[in-house]
């Protein structure tokens, strides 16, 4: 089974930028759609970003991060990222990499991103 290990998260003021790391376990990186959630206490977890597999040719965004977000692969690194620019309080969650499946398993911890002045 695949597992993820999330980083990079942290404490940033409004406008501010962070770059989140997931590096997953397995040999098989390359064949996986892969995905950035993000859950806040109480809520569901959402969607907030997704690549494709191979080269990463299709990124979609969830519309409350588009332009600010940017999701990339580094698939000799089994590695996905985040690069999240002009931050806002609403950003503040635990963020998550995960495959993009409909009903995706084995969640890592997690990375906390804290937006506050």
């Amino acid at each position: 089974q695949v597992q993820f290990v999330e980083s990079g998260g942290g404490l940033v003021q409004p406008g501010g930028s962070l770059r989140l790391s997931c590096v997953a376990s397995g040999n098989i990186f390359n064949n996986y759609h892969m995905a950035w959630y993000r859950q806040a206490p109480g809520k569901q977890r959402e969607l907030v970003a997704r690549i494709s597999s191979g080269s990463g040719g299709t990124t979609t965004y969830a519309d409350s991060v588009k332009d600010r977000f940017t999701i990339s692969r580094d698939n000799a690194k089994n590695t996905v990222y985040q690069q999240m620019n002009r931050l806002k309080p609403e950003d503040t969650d635990v963020y998550y990499c995960n495959r993009y499946l409909t009903i995706p398993r084995n969640w890592g911890q997690g990375t906390q991103v804290t937006v506050s002045s």
